[in-house]
């Protein structure tokens, strides 16, 4: 691909040495590619996720060589970022449903029909939102984050972004995951699909998760991410603190449970309500 091979280039080399105008164009493309869908910052191949560094490289280009610029529309709404960061127009024809109330959408981020938007949420450059999928109110899609099909990301969540380093694979949010109110997932875990997240938990590439059902503990290693097995619901748990201190003081770790798999009563009580897209 072209494309990569100049932003490939643009990246090895020192900020001072960048041809601006070449920098710009080859974002341009990027940008544009990444609002259509057409390239991701991670890809399932094969049933594993794996990273384009080159789209991460991309963007972390448009970040160096970005000048601090004003997008203020009037003294009332005012904004300053770099110029490589602009907000990404939207029309109707998009077929995306975006309730007022301050909600964003960077650009270089794609965004499925059907999609749905409560005020207000964010959608960083990079990231990967497919059809069908809720962002509720003070809901945060991070750079690179790739979020699918009939997702429902509920108030307050947090889907962290990963752009460094550049091989780390980003949060991944398979297909019909249920994401309860006020959660926060972090440093490229993977919820496979349909599994269930449980209001306030978080989860972290570092974050041990025991499964209570299969008696297992899941973690992150060198070469593979923390991933939540399909179809698990996890809850907030805790772990005993087994030192002298820790058992002196009663205390205990925060850590994700599996508690069960999701099953009917719990299709049931994860319906979203279709009259309200």
């Amino acid at each position: 691909m072209i494309l990569q091979q100049i932003i490939e280039r643009l990246y090895e080399l020192p900020v001072d040495k960048i041809d601006r105008e070449d920098a710009l164009q080859a974002i341009k493309q990027l940008k544009f590619s990444l609002n259509r869908g057409e390239v991701r910052a991670a890809e399932n191949f094969g049933g594993a996720w794996k990273t384009n560094t080159w789209v991460k490289k991309g963007i972390l280009l448009a970040f160096r060589i970005g000048v601090l610029s004003e997008f203020s529309e009037n003294e009332v709404f005012q904004f300053f970022d770099k110029d490589t960061m602009g907000i990404r127009q939207l029309s109707i024809n998009h077929g995306v449903r975006i309730v007022p109330g301050g909600s964003v959408v960077r650009d270089g981020a794609y965004i499925a029909e059907g999609v749905v938007m409560m005020p207000p949420s964010y959608i960083n450059i990079g990231a990967y939102v497919d059809e069908g999928t809720m962002i509720d109110s003070h809901a945060l899609i991070g750079s690179c984050a790739q979020v699918g099909k009939h997702v429902h990301c509920s108030a307050a969540t947090q889907i962290g972004g990963v752009l460094e380093p550049i091989g780390s694979i980003p949060v991944i949010i398979e297909d019909d995951v249920f994401i309860g109110g006020n959660c926060g997932i972090y440093e490229g875990a993977i919820i496979k699909r349909r599994a269930v997240i449980a209001a306030g938990v978080t989860i972290t590439g570092s974050t041990p998760v025991y499964d209570l059902i299969h008696q297992k503990i899941y973690k992150k290693s060198a070469s593979n991410p923390l991933i939540i097995p399909e179809g698990a619901v996890v809850v907030s748990g805790g772990r005993q603190i087994n030192n002298s201190f820790g058992q002196e003081h009663r205390l205990s770790l925060y850590t994700p449970l599996i508690i069960k798999y999701r099953d009917e009563k719990t299709d049931a009580s994860t319906v979203l309500e279709e009259s309200l897209r």
